[in-house]
């Protein structure tokens, strides 16, 4: 199932849907593990800033609700009082097609010198469909690393890699477990963390692989909690 887009209220004011579609910018960036601020007061030729210090890379953003004539695409500004942003105003474009919840990360050099360009085109007028949800380009630039998901944090947890000799996971397996539903084979779910090797860990590569080493993860996360406690109650 594809994820559902997200239908905006259209804000009428221009000067306030830019400064809400900045606000979106930001959610937006959070989500992609990027860190993302605004500075203060409105004088300056970008809007955001991504990144940390020592590897900062500035952001104007645009957004944009008007169809081109011919109804297949939209247009979105480019410039400022109706002239083109100069050399070194900032380092990317962020574009945001409100009606189509998209975003367009378009690096500075390739909008210079123009007041409007084209988005959501088809045909040969697709000259910026390849900066759709181009977030990489912010994260390279900034030299911020991929975010991390909550499943691959949590294998991570569970098959610990020590740096001391070159990232080999732990053996820690529970040796009661390993007797049982042909644990430790290459049917196991458990080694999809471990690539059926129980060496370097290997993350789920899809969503059934997901289901199976968080199911896995619990499982042997209760049998770690309650072994004590049954051998107590013998």
């Amino acid at each position: 199932m594809g994820t559902k887009r997200r239908n905006a209220k259209i804000i009428k004011d221009k000067k306030e849907r830019g400064e809400w579609a900045e606000s979106v910018f930001l959610a937006r960036a959070s989500e992609e593990g990027l860190p993302a601020c605004k500075p203060w007061g409105d004088s300056r030729s970008f809007d955001c800033v991504v990144g940390r210090p020592g590897k900062f890379v500035a952001v104007q953003v645009k957004c944009t609700i008007a169809r081109l004539e011919s109804g297949e695409g939209y247009i979105c500004s480019t410039c400022s009082s109706h002239k083109p942003y100069k050399k070194g105003s900032f380092d990317y474009l962020a574009a945001y097609v409100i009606p189509e919840d998209v975003w367009y990360i378009i690096p500075a050099e390739k909008v210079r010198g123009l007041k409007s360009i084209s988005l959501c085109t088809v045909g040969g007028e697709q000259k910026y469909e390849e900066y759709r949800e181009a977030w990489g380009l912010l994260r390279k630039a900034a030299a911020v690393c991929e975010p991390e998901s909550v499943m691959e944090s949590e294998i991570r947890d569970f098959h610990p890699s020590s740096s001391a000799n070159g990232g080999a996971a732990s053996q820690d397996v529970d040796s009661r477990s390993s007797n049982k539903e042909g644990i430790g084979s290459d049917k196991d779910p458990s080694n999809i963390a471990t690539g059926g090797t129980g060496s370097a860990p290997r993350f789920p590569r899809n969503g059934l692989e997901r289901m199976q080493a968080a199911q896995d993860y619990f499982r042997r996360y209760m049998e770690r909690g309650l072994g004590p406690r049954k051998n107590r109650d013998k």
